[in-house]
């Protein structure tokens, strides 16, 4: 490990770093992984339907009680605060040594820390719009407002977060300013992401860097493509890093 954090340190020191997270970042904070076996499960047991399902559009439009339940219940978290991950990029970027922060995570911890480059993939939920007349409203409007579907004071339209659900497109704009960041970085860091998501995974095919660097707790199925492939947990890891930086 220490021979590993050495070597991982000096490829960051030469910077022209871009970082891709997704959801594995953000559980050491303690937001669950709805992707996970267990959050699955529980979403099966609790909702009867998938966390996919859940947060698909078709349900939105469908069954928007049950969506605004699930989404109250397990997507908003107010006790999560930003962990040794989250504070390492934003401080690395504070050095000129990290260009930008590409996430697929909806809670904006990397913003919290203090990273200003941040590419949100999914969007946030601390941002919410009017779906009829485009309104803008705060996540704490969502979780003070008393009735299940919150509704627009201007209009009376559905208030919801914006986020990609299922079934929606990624915002092109986001995506074609990830790949630029990706296609000209020289190391690309991917942690807590077991690049299964689709189309956001893809982004690691625009890589023509010379260091790829991956920290995630499973296999993502790079491995044998990455200059350094670790799978012990993200903020260990970069707390140990920062020591040395």
């Amino acid at each position: 490990m220490t021979a590993e954090i050495t070597k991982l340190a000096e490829i960051l020191r030469a910077g022209s770093v871009v970082f891709f997270g997704g959801a594995g970042v953000s559980t050491e904070s303690g937001i669950a992984d709805f992707r996970s076996e267990s959050g699955l499960y529980a979403a099966k047991e609790v909702y009867g339907y998938s966390p996919e399902e859940l947060i698909s559009h078709t349900f939105f439009i469908k069954k928007p009680e049950l969506f605004f339940r699930y989404y109250r219940e397990n997507l908003i978290s107010l006790t999560a605060k930003p962990n040794s991950a989250h504070l390492a990029l934003a401080e690395l970027e504070k050095r000129k040594l990290l260009q930008a922060v590409i996430t697929q995570n909806i809670d904006g911890l990397h913003q919290a820390a203090g990273s200003r480059e941040v590419l949100e993939l999914h969007g946030s939920n601390l941002r919410q719009y009017c779906v009829k007349c485009g309104a803008k409203y705060s996540l704490e409007f969502v979780i003070k407002n008393e009735e299940i579907i919150p509704k627009c004071e201007k209009c009376g339209g559905t208030v919801r977060p914006e986020v990609v659900l299922y079934e929606e497109g990624l915002d092109e704009d986001v995506m074609s300013r990830s790949v630029k960041y990706i296609a000209n970085a020289e190391t690309l860091i991917v942690g807590g992401t077991s690049l299964v998501v689709y189309p956001a995974a893809g982004l690691l095919l625009y890589f023509l860097g010379k260091n790829l660097l991956l920290i995630n707790k499973t296999s993502t199925g790079y491995e044998s493509e990455a200059t350094l492939a670790s799978h012990a947990p993200i903020g260990e890891i970069f707390r140990a890093v920062m020591k040395i930086l």
